[in-house]
C-alpha cells in the first residue's frame, strides 16, 4: 500500500511489466531501492540536481557554504529520535546490484523478477546529520519544520531475496557513503 505518489507510480510500473510480460513474453527485473548516495571514488560522477531535494546533498551544502541549515521535517515520528528512518545505499553497491540483476536475466530464459536493493539498515535524519558532521569535521545546523504529507516513520529494504537469488549484498558502510559523497 504505497503512502505517496512516488510509491504508487513504482507499483503501477511493476504491474504494467507483469501484464506486458505475460502478453508478450517480456523478461524483466525490477530493482527497488531507496536513497542512493555516495559517488565513485574517482569523483568523476555523483549527484547534482537543481533544485536539490535529497537529504545528503542538502546536508553537504551546509559545510560547502551554500546553505546555512537544513530542514528536518518532523521530530514526532515513532523512531528512536523522532525523525524519519530510511535505508541509504552507496551508488557503487547499486551498480553491482544492477549487474547481478542483468546476469540473472541473461541466465533465465523466462521470468519476472523483483528485488530490494538496500542495506537492510535504517538511519534516521539525525543519524545522517551526525555522520556527515563526523565526515566533514563541520557542524550541520538544522531547523525543525512540520512533517511533509505522505512521509512515513520508517522505510528500509529487506535485501534477503537479492542475496539468496543474485548473490548480491551491499558492502559499503555509512562512513563510506559519507566520505564518498
Amino acid at each position: 500500500e504505497p503512502t505517496n505518489t512516488y510509491g504508487e507510480t513504482k507499483l503501477s510500473m511493476e504491474k504494467m511489466f507483469k501484464w506486458v510480460g505475460r502478453a508478450h513474453g517480456l523478461r524483466y527485473v525490477s530493482l527497488r531501492y531507496f536513497n542512493a548516495c555516495g559517488a565513485h571514488v574517482s569523483g568523476q560522477i555523483g549527484e547534482d540536481h537543481n533544485p536539490e531535494t535529497h537529504l545528503i546533498p542538502l546536508i553537504l551544502q551546509v559545510p560547502n557554504g551554500k546553505r546555512e541549515a537544513i530542514s528536518i521535517f518532523g521530530t514526532d515520528y515513532d523512531t528512536k529520535d523522532g525523525t524519519c528512518v530510511r535505508d541509504y545505499i552507496h551508488v557503487v553497491d547499486l551498480a553491482k546490484g544492477h549487474i547481478s540483476a542483468l546476469d540473472k536475466l541473461d541466465k533465465e530464459k523466462q521470468g519476472l523478477f523483483i528485488y530490494n536493493l538496500g542495506t537492510g539498515t535504517g538511519y534516521s535524519v539525525l543519524d545522517m546529520v551526525k555522520a556527515f558532521e563526523n565526515a566533514t569535521g563541520k557542524d550541520v545546523p538544522y531547523k525543525i519544520t512540520p512533517r511533509r504529507p505522505g512521509d512515513i516513520a520508517t522505510c528500509y529494504a529487506d535485501p534477503k531475496k537479492a542475496k539468496e537469488e543474485l548473490g548480491w549484498q551491499a558492502t559499503k558502510t555509512l562512513d563510506d557513503m559519507c566520505r564518498d559523497s
